[in-house]
C-alpha cells in the first residue's frame, strides 16, 4: 500500500495469473461486512483475470477461527496463496482485544512457517458504521486491497523463485 492509503496495483507486464490458486478463508461473524469484504476479493480476482473456479471460499465461524483454518488450509498444499478475512467490532467487553490478538497473532504464526503468501484482512473497528465504510464497493474496500496483496506475493514469490 502507499503511504497515503492508496492502494499500490501495478504488476510488471509479465505476471500472469493463469493457474492460480488461491483460498479466501472468511469470517462468518459480522457477515454484512464479511460478504462485502469477500465480494471486493473476488472483484479483484477477477478484474486481474483469475476464474472463478481457482477461487475457494472456505467459511469459519469468527476471526478467532482464522488462524486454525489458514493453518489445515496450507497443510492442503493446493493454493498459491491464502487471504483471510474477518470483522472484529469493539464492544463494551475486552473480548475485543483478545479475539483481536489472537487473530492477528495466529494469522502472523502461519504466515510466519508457509511457503506461500498469507494475507491478514481483518477489519479491527470501534463501531459498525467503520467496519462498513471499509468495506464499500471498488478498490477502496479491504478485501479487494488484501486480494491486491496477495496477487502482488504470489508474483514476487515466483519472480524471487526465478519463474
Amino acid at each position: 500500500m502507499s503511504g497515503d492509503g492508496t492502494p499500490i496495483t501495478v504488476f510488471p507486464s509479465e505476471f500472469d495469473p493463469t493457474g492460480i490458486s488461491i483460498a479466501v478463508i472468511a469470517s462468518q461473524f459480522n457477515t454484512d461486512v464479511t460478504d462485502r469484504l469477500v465480494a471486493g476479493a473476488m472483484g479483484c480476482f477477477t478484474e486481474y483475470g483469475l476464474k472463478p473456479e481457482s477461487i475457494e471460499i472456505i467459511r469459519v465461524p469468527g476471526a478467532w477461527e482464522l488462524p486454525q483454518a489458514a493453518s489445515l488450509v496450507l497443510g492442503l498444499d493446493r493454493h498459491d496463496a491464502i487471504v483471510t478475512l474477518g470483522c472484529v467490532i469493539r464492544g463494551e467487553t475486552p473480548h475485543f482485544d483478545y479475539v483481536c490478538s489472537a487473530a492477528n497473532d495466529g494469522v502472523a504464526a502461519v504466515a510466519r512457517e508457509a511457503s506461500i503468501p498469507i494475507v491478514f484482512g481483518v477489519l479491527t473497528t470501534d463501531n459498525r458504521e467503520q467496519a462498513l465504510a471499509r468495506a464499500g464497493k471498488g478498490s477502496d474496500n479491504k478485501g479487494y486491497e488484501a486480494a491486491v496483496a496477495a496477487l502482488q506475493m504470489v508474483d514476487l514469490y515466483a519472480r524471487l523463485a526465478g519463474n
